[in-house]
């Protein structure tokens, strides 16, 4: 196994650092674009490009990176929203995320506001499906960019710390022990249950929120989105936000 890991951690590497950073990035923008985040898998292109990580410059690098790609994919989620939502939506593309989906983005949208931006980043499916459905709302770009803005970067130092801590302990034991491979696999194991673990916790704590329209709650959220219906009401408290 050490062998088979070592051929592929140095295929890697073997990449041009810059190259490998950029590629990295640019996964993250085709992984937070409406139109390809359900298909490109930007868990696996954060991880792998971690464990390249050679020096504090290059972990630093990739996060940046990392989050840069996906605000610039999540600004094209919003643009495409603000543009052309209703025809993404009733086109095959909205067709194959499903009604369901756009209603529950919808819904949770409007009831925790800021709030819902910043925690789907970290949930399936609506971390694709919020960007575009804000752009659909009265919520300003400033006040998307400031909540998306410290989810992604939470998000690209958790994953980045992983990818690199699991590849260096690797290599440091792959000389020493026959087993070191499996420290590898466990590290990043152990990583994914619990990323599985919080989605699944944030899931039930927010789907609450995300299973009926705002004007239920007759009131407004702490995430700054109007919840008595209407979108000029929504628009006013957004504009208060930003």
């Amino acid at each position: 196994m050490n062998d088979v890991l070592t051929g592929l951690l140095d295929l890697v590497q073997s990449v041009d650092p810059v190259l490998r950073t950029v590629l990295a990035g640019l996964g993250m923008v085709l992984e937070t674009s409406v139109l390809l985040g359900l298909v490109v898998p930007g868990d696996t292109v954060a991880i792998v490009s971690a464990t390249a990580v050679a020096s504090p410059f290059e972990f630093a690098a990739l996060v940046v990176a990392l989050v840069l790609g996906a605000l610039v994919g999540e600004s094209v989620g919003f643009a495409l929203g603000r543009w052309f939502g209703p025809k993404i939506r009733a086109g095959a593309v909205g067709r194959r995320i499903g009604e369901a989906n756009w209603v529950r983005a919808e819904n949770y949208l409007a009831r925790r506001g800021g709030v819902a931006v910043f925690v789907s980043r970290f949930l399936p499916v609506l971390h694709s499906l919020i960007p575009l459905t804000v752009g659909t709302s009265p919520m300003r770009y400033r006040t998307f960019v400031a909540w998306t803005t410290p989810a992604c970067v939470l998000w690209a130092l958790a994953y980045v710390s992983v990818g690199a801590a699991a590849a260096g302990s690797y290599r440091e034991l792959a000389d020493r022990l026959h087993l070191a491979g499996y420290v590898f696999v466990g590290i990043i194991a152990v990583f994914f249950v619990l990323v599985l673990v919080v989605k699944r916790v944030l899931h039930g704590r927010e789907a609450r929120h995300m299973s009926h329209p705002a004007a239920s709650d007759g009131g407004a959220t702490d995430g700054g989105a109007s919840t008595d219906g209407g979108a000029g009401a929504a628009r006013h408290d957004d504009d208060a936000i930003a």
